[in-house]
Parts: structure tokens; C-alpha cells; sequence
């Protein structure tokens, strides 16, 4: 197994994190060599056709193209993939959280122990997500020997070729057209970063920012899951319960933290709702049977597989991200409808042109401000 970056000591042991996961995932969908070798060639190839056909719609991006790769990955590569980034985005607060545990008695034991715990729990996490995500485009991607990124510390798509036929037999859809599909939606997000170049430091400040307003007592911090497990769990009275069915990582926020969050729900908001509806607007002239594709998909996506998938979803914040499609895709498309393609792409003008978490809800009230100002 290669290394993560290197040594695999501190707060999290990476390299752990990547065998637990490795040895835990399913394994994929049974194919033949040559079927294998297919599926990967026509995904390629899909990507490439999917530049123009994105551009084109939505009017962003050069003809010069782009200069992030496209990875087609099995389950592992993905697993290793995202191992990678994860640390490279904790990397500061678990440089803090390692240094205030190394001032203590018995410091350097506990985080021995800590990190192997958290490797394995890290996982066994990324096990259950590894066999779901379809593709990524991975926005802070660390390039590594099998895992190359864009220059200037620009991300990578990658696309997880057993996941996508596993769907596409579980759905009983046209293969062809629904890799098109798929690659359709990853290609939004792929141009979303590389038409508006400011967008990757925005967010990745944004990100920072929610990090270091993190307790970095380690003890703190366990503390605060613990009892966010708790009240999931239904471990704490009722009359006790204020969270409101929030998800782990939104009890665990401190109120800097949920100020920050909401900004970052509205921009991931608008990030997928834009993939979805751009994955729409193309598909009825480039993926003949998109209508049927669609309405399986959504519904695979409301249902999730099992109580256990659905329980996990939960726990994890993943039903907040079923919102994200839902509410961002109907703010695009009202814009859309209001002041047309070019008038929505104002959206890119700047971080002061983003959509605040309520102007998501109310699109009106974003057109209002952004275009009544510009006039």
C-alpha cells in the first residue's frame, strides 16, 4: 500500500485509515476484463464530449479547455483519493490539536493510541461512502505519483467506474446514457472551478475559517461528539432535545461555526443545484433517455438502499445534501427563468454576488439585490 503523504503519526494514522477502508469496502459489481476496460474508454470519452457540451449551456469556461485531469478509479483509488484530501484540508487544526495533546502528561501515548483510533474510524467511514459516490471533482487535491491534479494546486474529477455500472444495472437504464449522465453533472462542478477562478479560495478560506473556531482541546473536542452521538443515539432526555434532528456535524458547531456553515450550505447549495440543472438543460439533446435516467435516479436518491443507509445518511449530514440538490437546483432554475443565462452567471462575479442561505430560498430576493444594484 502507498504511503499518505508520508509518515503516518499524530491525531489521525492515515495510512491506517486508507487499509481499514480498503479491507472493509464492498466489492464491486462483477464485470470481465473487457467490459472493464470499456466502461473506463467510453467514461473518458464522455468527459471530453461533456467540456463542450457544458460550456456551451452554460457559458462559461475558454475554448483553451481545461488543465485538471480526469481519473477514472475503482473503489480504493477513490478511498486513497480522498484520504489525501482530508488531510491536506485538517492538516492545520490537527497541527494544533497534536501540539496542545503534546504539551500534556502522557501527550505523545495518547496520540499514538488516538491516531489508530481515528484511522480505523475514518475507515470504516469512507468503506460505506467509497461504494456510493458516483464521481468527484476533488477541489483541494494534493497531487500524488497515482494521483495527479491540475497545476497551480487545481483539483482532479474523478470518476468511480464500479459504482457507476452498479447503478446503472440497479436503475435497469441505458448504460450509454447514463454514464453521459453522470459525466454531465461532474463536469459542472470541474467548470465551476475552473471558469471562475476565485471560487476555489473562497471556499477554501471559508473552510479554514470553520476549522479554526474548533476547540482544539482534544478532550474538548470528544467531548462535544460524544454528546452529539448521544442525542442522536436518543441517549439524552427529551425535554432535553434542542437540536432539532441537526445531523453530527451540525451539533457539533459552535456559533461562529454555524454562521460560517450557513454560508457554506448556500454556496454548496449553489454548486449542485447548478450541476443538476445544467445535467437537465443538455441532457434531452445529448442523452436520449434522460427522462427515464432522471426520474429512477430520484428516486433511488429519496429512498436510499437501506434502514441502515438511511440511518447513516442521517448521522453523517447526508440528507442535508439531497437538500442542497433540491433547493440550489430550483434557485438556478428561478434565476434562470427571471433574468436568463448571462443574468444568472452574475452569481460568479464575486464572493459578494453569492447567494446568502436565504436568498437560496428566495431567489427574488437574490435577483433584487444583485441585479438592482448593477443597474
Amino acid at each position: 500500500m502507498t504511503s499518505i503523504g508520508g509518515a503516518s503519526t499524530g491525531m489521525v494514522d492515515w495510512n491506517l485509515a486508507v487499509a481499514t477502508a480498503t479491507r472493509l469496502v464492498r466489492p464491486g459489481p462483477e464485470v470481465s476484463s473487457d467490459e472493464a476496460r470499456a466502461v473506463v474508454a467510453e467514461l473518458r470519452r464522455h468527459a471530453k464530449a461533456s467540456e463542450e457540451h457544458v460550456r456551451g449551456f452554460t457559458r462559461l469556461g475558454t475554448e483553451e479547455g481545461h488543465d485538471t485531469p480526469v481519473l477514472v478509479v475503482d473503489r480504493p483509488g477513490w478511498i486513497r483519493a480522498n484520504v489525501a484530501g482530508f488531510r491536506e484540508i485538517l492538516r492545520p487544526l490537527l497541527d494544533k490539536m497534536q501540539e496542545r495533546r503534546g504539551d500534556t502528561p502522557g501527550g505523545s501515548v495518547m496520540s499514538a493510541v488516538g491516531g489508530k483510533v481515528t484511522g480505523v474510524e475514518l475507515g470504516m467511514l469512507l468503506s460505506f461512502l467509497a461504494s456510493r459516490v458516483l464521481g468527484q471533482y476533488e477541489t483541494f487535491a494534493p497531487a500524488t505519483r497515482e494521483l495527479p491534479s491540475g497545476a497551480n494546486g487545481g483539483g482532479r474529477l474523478l470518476l468511480v467506474a464500479p459504482n457507476i455500472v452498479h447503478v446503472e444495472r440497479e436503475l435497469d437504464v441505458d448504460p450509454h446514457d447514463f454514464r453521459l449522465w453522470v459525466c454531465l453533472h461532474e463536469e459542472t462542478h470541474r467548470t465551476q472551478f475552473t471558469a471562475v477562478p476565485w471560487l476555489r479560495d473562497h471556499l477554501g478560506g471559508e473552510i479554514q475559517a470553520f476549522l479554526e473556531e474548533t476547540d482544539v482541546d482534544p478532550m474538548t473536542v470528544l467531548e462535544r461528539v460524544r454528546e452529539a452521538a448521544q442525542s442522536l443515539a436518543g441517549g439524552r432526555p427529551e425535554a432535553e432535545e434542542d437540536d432539532g434532528g441537526r445531523s453530527l456535524v451540525e451539533i457539533v458547531q459552535t456559533p461562529a461555526q454555524r454562521e460560517i456553515l450557513g454560508r457554506l450550505t448556500a454556496v454548496m447549495s449553489l454548486l449542485e443545484g447548478h450541476a443538476d440543472f445544467v445535467m437537465d438543460g443538455v441532457g434531452p439533446a445529448v442523452v436520449p433517455s434522460v427522462g427515464e435516467i432522471r426520474e429512477k435516479f430520484q428516486q433511488r436518491r429519496a429512498k436510499g438502499a437501506s434502514r441502515l443507509d438511511l440511518a447513516l445518511r442521517k448521522l453523517l449530514g447526508l440528507d442535508a445534501k439531497l437538500r442542497q440538490y433540491r433547493d440550489g437546483e430550483r434557485f438556478v432554475r428561478a434565476v434562470v427563468d427571471e433574468v436568463g443565462m448571462d443574468g444568472f452567471n452574475r452569481v460568479w462575479t464575486s464572493p459578494n454576488t453569492l447567494p446568502t442561505k436565504s436568498e437560496i430560498a428566495k431567489p427574488a430576493d437574490w435577483v433584487a439585490r444583485v441585479h438592482r444594484r448593477a443597474e
